[in-house]
């Protein structure tokens, strides 16, 4: 039987801590689950695999609306069919080495292949749901047989922990596995009894496994036990310890849409809109019961006028008692829809505003300039401004480090050239969203030339412009790729060859001004052929 060991009890104390700190969001994120995102609406409640969810949605604005954001981040920020990140060093002189570039971006084209050979696009997309319904997301980046792997993890199964920064480094996930897929998983692990008894009698049972990862206080050797980040498996029920290793990068990315200053979990746009939501759904339900009063409404029946039973039926017989007046009537309710309606569109409008809509669609429908078009591009930018930064630095700076280092560890990325050992490599981000961005400074810098352009007939301007140093933004905002760049070194070897090439321009023209000179005096010296020379001086 396997052993409860000291640091699984530690572990699972501190796990608990961290479910208690989590429990009051589990009832916020289950109820914005059960209105905005119902296929993972199983946080506190025990819900059965296929069945309904949407028991409480009566109008589907809100569902919508997320997956027009999710989308809309996925596409802005880690579109598949665009770059959106590149790779440059910190130390300025590499900068200007064109073949220590050519080698960055031949990586750079390696992690994209690996990206798109691996399940990362629907991972990443499934990351963007959580972000905008539960404001936290929990991303993890491994390395199997067949390269990178990555995976989307639901937010009831994580619990984390912020250090001292306000960086997440602590992530507690308990989740469930079959008996057989633990066999599978951990071979050198001692099996729990029921576990290995399940794996013989019912290998498809499941059983609750918590993962820990946390800093190791002290990293002392290359050994997966002794590695920066620590890795624990255990077993939920029993504590029993079935493998202990470790990370050289965490392996969880944990990005937050928004957060404030003394939580740790994120919030997020559907936290905004919850409320018009609930009174959406609310108002809705109101309103079909009107409409269907109305299209069907009870009748006022006599209590002793008719014979039998009132039918209501298409082509029903309805017997009353001959010689009175009595007559079936429909209640009339009095109900106003158009103010229902309206009341109902005021809630729609808000959570499109919640959720960014009318800004994402960019006015569909409507006759649009190509000015107007960049102006609203504009506007999204700066309202999606601060949401990329967030996500640059909790989840784009860390994934992309992470996979370049288990490529390169892998073999899977060109050798570096050996000067190149060692160097610090920053990430620049080239997605939409970000390019858009620069294209704003672009576009004020070009505006800054046509009006210089025009105050150059009175004023010496191009005194103050460096040629060389204006390409070089140019280049770095348009975000050129290195191929089709020439590095500093080769500049300056063709502006020699130039420089070179003019001096032997010059030096022809002045052999043949001389020549021309010599064939024109050359008459009067043969005329003045018997004269002596010293006559001619």
């Amino acid at each position: 039987m396997a052993e409860v060991t000291p640091l699984v009890q530690q572990l699972d104390r501190r796990y608990k801590t961290l479910q208690n700190q989590r429990s009051n969001w589990e009832q916020h994120w289950q109820q914005l689950a059960d209105f905005m995102l119902p296929r993972k609406a199983d946080i506190v409640k025990t819900r059965t695999a296929g069945d309904k969810r949407t028991e409480l949605i009566f109008d589907g604005t809100a569902i919508h609306a997320v997956e027009l954001l999710a989308s809309s981040l996925h596409g802005m920020l880690t579109s598949p069919s665009t770059p959106w990140f590149s790779m440059r060093y910190r130390n300025p002189a590499l900068q200007r080495d064109d073949a220590a570039n050519e080698w960055l971006e031949i990586s750079t084209d390696q992690m994209y292949q690996h990206f798109n050979r691996s399940n990362f696009q629907q991972e990443i997309h499934e990351l963007y749901y959580d972000l905008v319904v539960f404001g936290t997301g929990s991303f993890y980046v491994s390395m199997e047989e067949e390269g990178l792997r990555f995976a989307c993890r639901h937010i009831a199964e994580i619990c984390i922990s912020e250090d001292s920064q306000g960086r997440v480094d602590t992530i507690y996930r308990k989740f469930k596995l079959t008996a057989r897929s633990i066999a599978m998983q951990f071979p050198d692990a001692e099996m729990p009894k029921k576990v290995a008894k399940d794996v013989e009698n019912d290998p498809y049972k499941e059983h609750e496994v918590v993962h820990a990862v946390f800093p190791r206080a002290e990293a002392t050797g290359a050994f997966a036990k002794n590695k920066p980040v620590a890795s624990v498996y255990y077993m939920a029920d029993g504590r029993e310890l079935l493998s202990e290793g470790g990370f050289d990068e965490m392996p969880f990315m944990s990005p937050r849409f928004v957060k404030d200053s003394v939580s740790t979990y994120g919030r997020s746009p559907a936290m905004t809109a919850l409320p018009d939501v609930k009174m959406l759904n609310k108002m809705s339900e109101t309103t079909i019961k009107a409409a269907q009063k109305q299209i069907d409404p009870p009748l006022m029946v006599p209590d002793d006028g008719f014979l039998g039973t009132v039918r209501t039926s298409p082509g029903a017989l309805n017997f009353f008692r001959s010689g009175t007046r009595d007559r079936l009537e429909p209640l009339q309710i009095g109900a106003n829809n158009p103010l229902g309606l309206n009341m109902e569109e005021q809630r729609r409008g808000a959570i499109r505003q919640a959720f960014y809509v009318d800004q994402l669609l960019l006015g569909q429908g409507q006759n649009m300039t190509a000015t107007e078009v960049l102006q609203r591009n504009e506007e999204k930018m700066r309202l999606l401004g601060p949401v990329l930064g967030r996500m640059q630095a909790e989840l784009l700076q860390p994934l992309i480090s992470r996979s370049f280092a288990l490529l390169l560890r892998s073999g899977l990325l060109p050798p570096a050239p050996e000067e190149l050992q060692g160097q610090d490599i920053d990430i620049e981000y080239v997605s939409p969203l970000a390019k858009a961005q620069k294209l704003t400074d672009l576009q004020a810098m070009l505006r800054g030339f046509e009006i210089l352009l025009q105050v150059s007939q009175v004023a010496p301007v191009t005194d103050y412009l460096d040629g060389d140093k204006m390409v070089q933004y140019l280049v770095e905002t348009a975000g050129l790729p290195a191929r089709v760049i020439r590095g500093e070194n080769e500049v300056a070897e063709i502006r020699q060859q130039q420089a070179e090439a003019a001096q032997q321009q010059q030096a022809m023209q002045e052999q043949m001004q001389s020549a021309d000179a010599a064939n024109k005096i050359a008459p009067f010296i043969k005329a003045a052929g018997s004269v002596p020379v010293e006559n001619l001086e």
